[in-house]
């Protein structure tokens, strides 16, 4: 029940702090297994992405998020365990024998759908808009080839929420969703890539693409 509460606070906050519009430009919100990609800018992305669904599909959608940040602190681990049943992985790969792909292959194989940031990390850089992604993305589109990949361009965020500012600035957010794309049966690690990333690109305002 306290979850639940939480969740629907979250959302409700989110959309008063960023005045966020969600403009489904390639695809509509379909109850469909999907991997949902976005540019990463700041620890709030997922939120806007996950806020943006259906209730329905917002269920069935789990965040891919790094244990090292939200595994520290009670907060952290019931928001990303109990709100947002987020799938933690491990980006310090202590194992030699460590697959960091197994805890989101295990949620694709239940069924859940996924939000992803393909470039690992959060891109600080106001000069490059997106950093090179990891291959993490194509060896997820090549295991389960009947999930739908959906790049999502998130605007403004990073100046809704500076690094170093203690509270949100009052400006409009923009989650752009775009036409899904799957990979091509022998396509190579680097055409996939390239063609994710230009679709994400695509979505990006004119000044910032």
């Amino acid at each position: 029940m306290l979850d639940t509460v939480v969740a629907y606070s979250v959302i409700a906050s989110a959309r008063a702090i960023t005045g966020m519009r969600s403009l489904w430009l390639g695809t509509t919100p379909k109850a469909k297994q999907r991997i949902y990609y976005a540019n990463h800018a700041s620890h709030g992305d997922f939120v806007l992405i996950w806020a943006s669904l259906p209730s329905a599909l917002r269920q069935r959608t789990r965040p891919v998020a790094g244990a090292d940040y939200w595994a520290k602190g009670t907060l952290r681990r019931f928001l990303i365990g109990k709100v947002f049943r987020g799938v933690l992985i491990d980006r310090q790969r202590t194992a030699s024998d460590h697959n960091p792909l197994e805890p989101m292959l295990e949620a694709l194989a239940a069924g859940d759908s996924l939000i992803l940031f393909p470039e690992g990390t959060r891109n600080l850089d106001d000069e490059v808009k997106l950093l090179p992604f990891k291959n993490g993305i194509f060896h997820l589109a090549k295991a389960c080839p009947q999930v739908e990949l959906v790049p999502v361009w998130i605007d403004n965020l990073k100046r809704v929420m500076p690094k170093g500012q203690l509270l949100p600035l009052p400006l409009l957010c923009t989650v752009s969703f775009g036409a899904p794309l799957m990979a091509e049966q022998d396509e190579s690690k680097e055409s996939f890539l390239a063609r994710a990333v230009e679709a994400l690109q695509e979505l990006a305002p004119a000044e910032e693409a």
